[in-house]
């Protein structure tokens, strides 16, 4: 199929896509509401449920470069909608665990399920959209992104008396295989396009990418910046919101459903202006730089305590919008045919943060407080760490001037 529109596309192309990518950033977030009741009904630690959520960013990671390649060789509509029966068997599998070992395997296979949901979309939309209108479509389908996460907090705080955290995750299975039965049955059939391309060269590409000076320079900040967003929002928030500042459940919730308004807000205000910007001469990784700077200095804000609670998390939301440049700033010291590596590469950065970030926060939190020290210091202390690792990222960005490379 050529890459115009197809008839129908809103319906057949894009509503699935949307509903796979709402699905994961929903499955991303949704422990932060649900962490009281797992940390009471089953005794965990911080380590541990740090580690129990960061399993969806191990595995989501780890699947990173193998389903970049299953995309182009096989196409979204088949890699998409089989990774989502993966996906549904993951929340089947949480719904029912009594473990930290069951339970971590649930979050797992969550992680690989969705895994493909955001480049899957990118593919297809590569595929069955003309050029000038996939800016756009990617702009539209990281809004429903957000509205996963916006559901995942204040909406499902209000669900979890009625149908627990058990009943959640049987709901999230039902609808993991009602998207992947979506994509299957309504993405249009494409050619399988396996080539003769050796595994072993495509290893050595990818390990090329890694080793490339253009790439690390954005590593750090894909980490430490793009990577702990992910790990506050999806875990962390919640407890710094209730130790910290003082709020219930209820009260907590309410503020994460502010931080992840301010997501889509700034995700849209970039799908809206982005174009305009690139023509004035802003490119990818300015926005990177201002938004960076601005995204330390908010974040010192929340760690100092300083102004109104509400205005500084949707702040940190708005802002957290241009985590997305990282891929083209990226991909933009490269040679062009090398995009979808480098922005799965990336990818792979990202997740390997979050899971680190949020794992690392559990832990430290679990010695502080074997040490004495009270939960609201301790979450200060985690947080200042954290804040210190941006700053150093952010350092090899200035200065920086972006220009394609072959390495």
């Amino acid at each position: 199929m050529s890459n115009a529109a197809a008839p129908g596309a809103w319906s057949r192309i894009f509503l699935p896509f949307a509903l796979g990518y709402y699905l994961s950033y929903l499955l991303r977030t949704v422990n932060a509401v649900i962490s009281p009741a797992l940390t009471g009904e089953l005794e965990l630690s911080a380590a541990q449920l740090g580690l129990l959520t960061s399993m969806y960013f191990f595995a989501f990671g780890l699947a990173q470069i193998p389903v970049g390649i299953a995309l182009d060789r096989y196409g979204p509509r088949r890699v998409e909608s089989a990774l989502l029966l993966l996906a549904a068997l993951g929340a089947a599998l949480f719904a029912q665990g009594d473990s930290i070992g069951s339970l971590g395997l649930g979050r797992a296979l969550i992680g690989l399920g969705v895994s493909a949901c955001l480049m899957g979309a990118l593919k297809g939309f590569a595929l069955w959209y003309p050029p000038e209108r996939q800016s756009s479509m990617t702009g539209y389908v990281m809004a429903c992104g957000a509205m996963g996460a916006l559901t995942a907090s204040a909406p499902l705080e209000a669900m979890i008396p009625l149908l627990g955290w058990r009943g959640v995750f049987w709901g999230i299975a039902a609808v993991a295989l009602a998207a992947s039965a979506s994509l299957f049955f309504s993405l249009p059939r494409e050619t399988a396009a396996g080539g003769n391309v050796r595994l072993a060269g495509i290893v050595q590409g990818v390990a090329g990418i890694f080793a490339a000076p253009a790439f690390l320079r954005f590593a750090g900040s894909s980490l430490f910046f793009v990577g702990g967003f992910m790990a506050l929002q999806s875990l962390w928030a919640v407890p710094w919101l209730m130790h910290v500042e003082g709020l219930e459940l209820a009260a907590a919730a309410r503020i994460l459903l502010v931080l992840n308004l301010g997501m889509l807000t700034g995700q849209l205000s970039i799908g809206m202006f982005g174009v305009r910007l690139v023509r004035l001469g802003v490119q990818p990784l300015r926005l990177l730089q201002v938004g960076y700077a601005c995204l330390l200095l908010v974040l010192a804000a929340i760690l100092f305590r300083v102004g109104p609670v509400v205005v500084v998390w949707f702040l940190f939301g708005v802002l957290s919008a241009v985590n997305s440049q990282s891929y083209l700033a990226a991909a933009n010291n490269f040679p062009r045919e090398m995009f979808g590596r480098v922005s799965t590469s990336i990818n792979l950065m990202v997740f390997l943060g979050a899971f680190l970030v949020q794992w690392g926060i559990g832990l430290v939190l679990d010695l502080l407080r074997s040490w004495g020290w009270a939960m609201p210091e301790a979450l200060k202390f985690a947080l200042a760490v954290l804040l210190l690792l941006q700053a150093f990222s952010y350092l090899p960005l200035l200065g920086w001037r972006a220009g394609k490379s072959g390495n």
